[in-house]
């Protein structure tokens, strides 16, 4: 298996530091030992807003700078990535927002919203009448997960984490096919929840293990694993599910692990960066500054999971990684 070397490493974080946001930059060199965490979360901070939820565009196909549930679950996963405790300012004031906009009826936090409209956006983040029923419990279940994890027993966060937990898994065993963003959002549930599996069971009426399954069989049944169709535009891959290999996921995908891996090597481009495979098909000036801000993103994700399945081949304390930012 062809492996990614140092030279090909070097010229992604030069890229990303000659094109990318300061988010992206220190997460790479956060995964990579040469960043700190004090750094993520300086960056992460200019995204947050007064009333603890996360706007400006950290997710870059919507602008929207107002604080939105999706906004803040983009924040919520690299507060995640980096450990952070939840004594942290930053962390408190997300679950303040959180708490602040819970649906306790449909057990989900709003997915898109109105104001979306007024700024530059891809056109599945276009808010509608009706537009919910699309998303489900994408990103809910997983900040409900990630509220769980960051509370005390007795606090309302937590009673709410529950209950759209709860409503969530309901959704998700009636379910034959799932769309591949909701169930990372159930997978990253699942590995959340994995300290609290006696609870869970004492909350919701299916095993920790039924719902570990069923995650399993609706990624199985969503993966595309055709190969000669993964370059055809934006297809469900199998790495798009599995972060290390101890996922119970990659003793059942076999050799398509492999094959993915060869699939990004062979996409890298000589700038040691992957391009996106959507369009807005709108707003074409902001969506070539959204295209350069996913590549940087993209080479952090996808750099993460090269490095846990070993398919690096860089030595850090010899790479030629700068410590300048242009």
């Amino acid at each position: 298996m062809k492996k990614v070397a140092s030279e090909q490493f070097n010229r992604t974080r030069e890229f990303l530091l000659r094109h990318c946001r300061n988010l992206e930059i220190d997460r790479f060199d956060y995964v990579f030992g040469t960043g700190s965490k004090d750094k993520v979360l300086k960056s992460l901070k200019e995204f947050q807003n007064e009333d603890g939820g996360f706007g400006h565009g950290i997710e870059p196909d919507f602008w929207l700078p107002k604080s939105s549930p999706m906004a803040s679950w983009a924040a919520a996963q690299v507060l995640i990535e980096i450990g952070a405790e939840k004594e942290e300012p930053i962390v408190q004031k997300l679950i303040s927002y959180l708490i602040d906009t819970y649906n306790e009826e449909s057990g989900q936090w709003t997915s898109v919203l109105p104001e979306n409209n007024d700024y530059p956006h891809a056109p599945w983040w276009h808010w509608e009448e009706g537009v919910q029923e699309n998303w489900s419990f994408n990103p809910s279940v997983e900040l409900a997960a990630t509220l769980i994890h960051w509370s005390e027993p007795t606090s309302s966060s937590y009673e709410i984490g529950w209950d759209s937990v709860g409503k969530a898994v309901t959704h998700l065993m009636n379910q034959t096919e799932m769309d591949k963003h909701e169930i990372n959002n159930f997978q990253q549930c699942i590995k959340l929840l994995k300290p609290h599996q006696s609870t869970f069971e004492s909350h919701i009426p299916f095993s920790f293990e039924q719902v570990e399954e069923k995650v399993i069989d609706l990624a199985l049944e969503c993966i595309n694993k055709d190969v000669t169709q993964w370059d055809t535009g934006y297809e469900p891959l199998p790495l798009d599910f599995v972060q290390s290999p101890s996922d119970k996921l990659c003793s059942k995908l076999g050799s398509l692990i492999d094959q993915n891996f060869m699939f990004y090597v062979n996409q890298l481009s000589e700038d040691g960066t992957w391009d996106i495979s959507w369009e807005w098909g709108n707003y074409p000036k902001e969506f070539e500054m959204a295209r350069i801000y996913w590549k940087g993103i993209l080479a952090v994700e996808r750099y993460k999971r090269f490095d846990s399945f070993g398919y690096l081949d860089i030595d850090i304390e010899k790479s030629e990684m700068k410590k300048i930012r242009f």
